[in-house]
């Protein structure tokens, strides 16, 4: 579970940046997340008050997807690694596939927007050149388009190439179905012998609030740990991963809570039809 595959595919077409054109689908394969905090070791007995007794942690953990996938939106703050390029996130999130938030790559950063379906991405100098070139952009052409993109928002409408992929990031639905792959997987009989096997460890906090911890321990030395909120509905707080070849951790909050997104005004777009073009912006 929480295994965040579309939303490390999805990070990898913001590292393609838009204006290149469409992603090809190699650049959409699941990289890591990057480093985060420890899991909690060992396994303890729950404490005092728990709603989880009685269960077992399969059973913690189809409820605690449940109750994710019913949220109407959240904050999603972490690292992604794409292509071993670090991208940190720090969006908001609602079942409208509208979003407000940072990315963050190569020491460059980027704001994101999304509303109506049309996404706007306001980017500094940093951010443009190592997304560009990461594409093979000519240098003169990131130059050009960099001196046109300064201090405006790059406007990504329905239809043009990237919008679907790039709005990705921003589709919570998909994010969130994603963590019941590995039940889906046990029903078709594919399962992965290697997944290892889901235990509770120590009760601990993320924040002030109190959670469960589920642990999956695989071969080769890679764990993943999911915090499963005891207060309130069951949601995942957190999802960490450490050893193997994708370590990395995403905190999930301010669940159900309203997403504003304020659009740029028309004066401080680039359509990316015209950009694409080479017309005047």
């Amino acid at each position: 579970m929480a295994s965040h595959r579309k939303l490390r595919a999805a990070a990898a077409v913001c590292v393609a940046v838009v204006v290149t054109g469409p992603v090809p689908a190699a650049a959409a394969a699941a990289p890591g997340l990057a480093p985060g905090p420890a899991p909690l070791a060992g396994t303890a007995a729950p404490t005092p008050g728990d709603p989880f007794a009685g269960l077992t942690p399969d059973q913690i953990a189809d409820r605690a997807v449940e109750a994710t996938q019913s949220a109407t939106s959240l904050r999603m703050k972490g690292r992604i690694v794409s292509d071993d390029q670090p991208l940190d996130v720090d969006l908001a999130l609602n079942d409208r596939n509208d979003c407000t938030g940072r990315l963050k790559i190569a020491g460059g950063t980027a704001e994101l927007r999304r509303a109506d379906d049309i996404t706007y991405m306001k980017g500094d100098e940093t951010f443009w050149r190592a997304s560009m070139g990461s594409q093979g952009m000519p240098d003169g052409r990131i130059a050009a388009t960099v001196e046109l993109l300064k201090g405006r928002w790059l406007k990504v409408a329905p239809g043009q190439p990237g919008s679907e992929d790039l709005g990705g990031i921003c589709n919570l639905k998909a994010l969130l179905d994603d963590l019941d792959r590995d039940k889906d997987e046990d029903r078709d009989g594919t399962r992965d012998p290697d997944r290892g096997t889901l235990t509770r460890g120590r009760d601990g906090k993320v924040g002030d609030t109190p959670v469960a911890t589920l642990v999956r321990k695989k071969p080769g030395g890679e764990t993943s740990t999911v915090s499963v909120s005891r207060e309130g509905e069951p949601y995942i707080l957190r999802t960490v991963k450490t050893g193997g070849d994708q370590p990395g951790s995403i905190t999930l909050s301010d669940y159900d809570k309203p997403v504003r997104v304020t659009v740029p005004p028309p004066g401080e777009t680039v359509d990316l039809a015209k950009l694409n073009r080479g017309d005047p912006a």
